[in-house]
């Protein structure tokens, strides 16, 4: 029985590239995302074109019981997870706090820092019966800085980055590894960044930082990152990594 790499979030960036190379090192790639089965059909159809095994579901994290039922039935019916990806977004977009409700402010709250809680609390404790297991969260420079029109997402994210280490403390000493995975800089990809932009700007800023000037984190090579956390050994374990493209600044320069 192979061993299973559970995404959250596995659209068409960086979710769905780390499901890939999970799966092209012989893990069982479990892909969830909220909506577009035919997106979602397509990764699975990828992975197992090229000889990986992989299985997709929507689902609907915010939803009581559907990270809890996922996690039960995934360790049912296809095997033990070795590894979960979270890679849930929480961005509800640029809001001054006027315009910013509180059913709104809470979405990102239960995407980011409760979806994480919920997740853990379902997948950990089993994973600390078989005395392993990774947890790989992606977050972004909301987790460290505040920006106006930010208070949802910096709050919700700030969250999530003390949630990890409050997970680090507990369980690291029982075995598992939990890294926070700070997102600094613009992603090329198409069903995040790209839809948030539109087509036509999303075209202009590839034409200008991305393809050839490398000015764009890529998927594909960020997925190279995740698996090598998930092959550490406990000895040097990494915590939190912060990720941009070279010619990015810092987030603490700007």
């Amino acid at each position: 029985m192979k061993p299973v790499c559970l995404v959250l979030g596995a659209g068409a960036g960086i979710g769905g590239s780390v499901g890939k190379r999970f799966a092209q090192e012989g893990y069982h790639a479990v892909l969830c995302r909220r909506s577009d089965q035919a997106g979602l059909d397509k990764l699975v159809t990828d992975i197992q074109f090229d000889g990986g095994d992989a299985t997709g579901f929507l689902l609907n994290a915010v939803q009581p019981d559907s990270i809890e039922t996922m996690v039960a039935e995934v360790e049912s019916d296809i095997g033990p997870i070795d590894t979960v990806v979270f890679n849930l977004g929480a961005q509800i977009g640029d809001r001054s706090l006027a315009d910013t409700s509180y059913k709104a402010f809470e979405m990102g709250w239960r995407m980011a820092t409760l979806g994480l809680f919920r997740l853990a609390s379902a997948v950990c404790p089993l994973m600390v019966a078989r005395g392993s297991g990774t947890l790989l969260v992606t977050s972004a420079t909301a987790a460290v800085r505040g920006n106006a029109g930010q208070h949802s997402h910096a709050a919700a994210m700030g969250g999530r980055r003390m949630l990890c280490q409050s997970l680090n403390a507990e369980f690291g000493r029982q075995g598992l590894h939990i890294a926070h995975i700070l997102i600094d800089g613009a992603v090329d990809a198409p069903d995040t960044l790209g839809k948030m932009l539109g087509p036509e700007r999303f075209a202009l800023l590839r034409e200008s930082r991305g393809m050839q000037h490398d000015g764009l984190i890529l998927p594909e090579k960020l997925a190279d990152t995740y698996w090598h956390l998930a092959q550490q050994h406990k000895s040097t374990w990494t915590h939190e990594l912060d990720i941009r493209a070279h010619s990015d600044l810092a987030w603490w320069n700007h």
